[in-house]
């Protein structure tokens, strides 16, 4: 009885915490909804940039949509042999660099993770050292001299395979997601150490596999100064630094062989058009792939918070 006379101030108590919630979720809400325009803004500005009149957009004219829309920019930027170049070494080194990445970062990690893997608290105290020791650009430079690897693809490849924070996170992934009784268990009923990695943890562990590809991707597509440092080869450079020659160093007139003035007044005309494309048609493959995997990024971040 005392908690059926009760109800009804219950109930009233909890639509007054309703309303409450309904206010914070509200402010929430324009907060949120504010700072995803200031993010995005800046995304959407270099599209429309991208294919509206130079001339407004020199002089301020094109804020919230394009005008004079025109897609002379992307013309002169896919005609751009280097682009294609570009793209197709930038691919290899982010596909044979993310491949290599995860061959050792995640068997490393898991490594790591087990109690019973004598030396890993040492082996993890000299990891946490390279992160803020090194021996700087010059005797690294002179090792990949010494040994024959500039101008080499193995070389833009293997550099940026490995990194110490990520191996934290996956280590610390596998010690709060597969207990060790659980190989414990495994090996009772006579399952060997290689085959519960492979049949077992791998398996599971899908979301810091997802979030590890997609930090190293990331980390070989955005790369240019590997490229910078070790290759001279034109045929070897990734896209990154092809379009640092474009936006920084004014080569698109060049690379497109024009001779004819009016042309070239045209060109230098459309010149921050054809900035905002290119960064376009280099981040464009990044913000096709991201939304598949943005779920296991928030968990990597979360996964991350969590060193261990």
């Amino acid at each position: 009885m005392k908690n059926e006379a009760a109800s009804p101030a219950l109930i009233k108590h909890h639509m007054k915490q309703t309303k409450v919630d309904q206010v914070f979720d509200v402010v929430v809400f324009i907060l949120v909804a504010l700072l995803t325009l200031c993010i995005a803004y800046p995304l959407y500005f270099v599209v429309i940039a991208s294919i509206s009149n130079p001339n407004l957009v020199a002089s301020g004219q094109v804020i919230t949509y394009p005008k004079d829309i025109s897609f002379e920019g992307y013309q002169y930027i896919l005609k751009d042999n280097r682009i294609w170049t570009g793209y197709r070494n930038t691919l290899f080194y982010t596909f044979a660099g993310t491949v290599l990445a995860l061959l050792i970062t995640i068997p490393a990690g898991y490594a790591l993770s087990r109690r019973d893997f004598l030396g890993r608290g040492f082996i993890m105290k000299i990891m946490v050292f390279t992160m803020y020791f090194g021996g700087g650009l010059i005797p690294s430079y002179l090792i990949i001299k010494g040994i024959g690897l500039t101008d080499n693809v193995i070389t833009l490849v293997v550099l940026g395979s490995f990194s110490a924070y990520n191996l934290i996170i996956t280590r610390t992934f596998f010690q709060s997601t597969i207990p060790i009784e659980l190989q414990e268990a495994a090996e009772i009923d006579g399952c060997g150490v290689f085959r519960f990695f492979i049949s077992i943890v791998l398996p599971l562990s899908k979301a810091v596999i997802a979030i590890m590809t997609l930090y190293y991707a990331v980390g070989h597509w955005n790369d240019f100064f590997n490229g910078l440092i070790y290759v001279n080869n034109q045929e070897l450079v990734p896209l990154q630094l092809i379009l640092r020659d474009i936006l920084i160093s004014g080569q698109a007139i060049q690379a497109a062989n024009i001779t004819d003035p009016d042309t070239i007044l045209n060109m230098q005309r459309i010149a921050r058009t054809i900035q905002y494309g290119v960064i376009i048609v280099s981040s464009l493959p990044l913000l096709i792939i991201y939304p598949f995997v943005q779920k296991y990024f928030v968990k990597g971040v979360m996964i991350g918070s969590i060193k261990g």
